[in-house]
Formats: C-alpha cells, structure tokens, sequence
C-alpha cells in the first residue's frame, strides 16, 4: 500500500467528509488495509471492544449499514491536534436518518485516531452505548444482557 502525502488532520477531515457523502467506500478508504478499533463504552457481550478488521471488512459493514440508516450532516465539530503528530482527536456529531422512515437522529461520538502514511491504523470511539443500540435496534438484546442472573 503507498503511502499517501496527507496530515493526520487532513485524513481526519476526509474521514468526516466520506461520513456523509453516501459512499461508505469512501469512508473505507481513510482506512489503513488493516485496523485495530477500540469501542471502550461498549456492551462487551453485543459488541467487542476491541477488535482487529481489514478495510475491505470496514467498508462491507459500512455498505450494511446503510440499508439501515444514512448519516446527512455533522456539527459541533472539533479537531484537537496533540503533541503526537499522528495522533487526531475529533468530537463531533453525527445527524442522520433512518432508512426507510426517515426519522431523524443524532449521535455525539469523540474519537481518538491514530494516523500513519495518510491511512488510520487505530481508532478509540466513544459514544453512547445505548443510544447506538437504540439506533440500530437492539435495545431488547441489552435489556436481556443487563437483566440476565
């Protein structure tokens, strides 16, 4: 894989652009041919966090996705650059709708992303668990997991 001539920022603000241009491959191409991704909030037993995926897995998951929900807009977006130039922490959040009623939604996340060659090789996500599994559905299997002896 060649390396690419863009900052870890600039890789950051294409990552956010292909959030919401309705490509998720686009989105997959900010990432490195394989990443570790860290989601330290969630529900271990609905979704592991940390896990290892390829890009090629990345952009399947994010095609899925969109069967089910469309992001449309950010705001309240702030880059953070830290004394490790490959290292980008970004707040922001993320506005959508769900396919196919259209009801709308927002997200708050904050993510630290590590950079390297223009590609990110590791991300820690933090969101809110319940309202991501709200989103997707899946609050019944958190109810079970949380009421489960």
């Amino acid at each position: 894989m060649p390396a690419i001539t863009r900052s870890a920022r600039e890789t950051v603000e294409e990552f956010l652009r292909a959030a919401i241009s309705g490509k998720p491959g686009d989105m997959a191409d900010c990432y490195a041919p394989e990443v570790v991704i860290e989601l330290p909030f969630a529900v271990e037993s609905l979704f592991p966090a940390r896990s290892r995926a390829t890009r090629e897995e990345l952009r399947a998951r994010f095609q899925a996705g969109m069967a089910s929900r469309r992001y449309t807009s950010l705001s309240e977006v702030t880059l953070h650059q830290t004394a490790n130039p490959e290292v980008v922490i970004v707040e922001y959040q993320l506005h959508g709708e769900k396919v196919p009623s259209g009801e709308t939604f927002s997200s708050r996340f904050a993510m630290v992303i590590t950079v390297r060659d223009g590609y990110i090789v590791h991300s820690r996500d933090y969101s809110d668990p319940i309202a991501g599994l709200r989103l997707l559905g899946r609050l019944p299997q958190l109810i079970e997991v949380l009421t489960a002896s």
